[in-house]
């Protein structure tokens, strides 16, 4: 399995590394320490990294004493079995906003390559962090996220118009299918 993952992800990284258009509008600032914790997939672009997964994705994010945060993605496959990676996340500028980051699934030894860590981009989040839009500058990636397995309709519209006014192609959303107990 970890055969199929590596290149899945480091085709991520590669693409998720490119720029296009216009810079995104992001919120002012993330604070990281609220912003860990669980996050379920709502909806999302679909993307190659992502193809096998067909139920329960969420992402676990935790601060580490290095100042970057650990990054646990799972999801459920057809067959019903969890398929899980883990990554990293840092500031993609130190001296800029902490909305803008920069996220790494290839190995550590990889880390010193730019094309390795992808475009994750915070475009929008509840005042209480209950719900975030991400997207990277090419426009290629898109998550709707929140803290509970669903999300308010009008919360869910008004960050799809949000993301369809930055130039995301909204018409090929996906919602993410929960289990009744994730």
């Amino acid at each position: 399995m970890r055969g199929r993952i590596l290149p899945a992800l480091l085709a991520l990284t590669l693409g998720a590394s490119a720029q296009a258009g216009e810079p995104l509008e992001l919120v002012d600032s993330v604070d990281l320490e609220r912003f860990q914790g669980r996050w379920y997939e709502i909806a999302l672009l679909p993307n190659f990294f992502q193809r096998r997964c067909v139920s329960g994705t969420n992402a676990n994010y935790a601060l580490m004493p290095n100042g970057q945060i650990q990054v646990v993605n799972r999801c459920r496959r057809r067959d019903g079995r969890w398929l899980g990676v883990t990554g990293v996340a840092r500031l993609a500028d130190p001296e800029g906003s902490s909305a803008a980051l920069q996220v790494r699934f290839a190995p550590r030894w990889l880390s010193f390559f730019p094309l390795v860590w992808g475009d994750y981009r915070v475009m929008a989040l509840g005042a209480d962090y209950d719900y975030a839009l991400v997207g990277s500058r090419n426009r290629r990636y898109l998550w709707i996220l929140a803290r509970s397995t669903q999300l308010d309709p009008a919360v869910f519209e008004r960050l799809r118009r949000q993301a369809a006014d930055q130039g995301f192609d909204v018409d090929n959303l996906v919602m993410t299918e929960h289990e009744p107990d994730a």
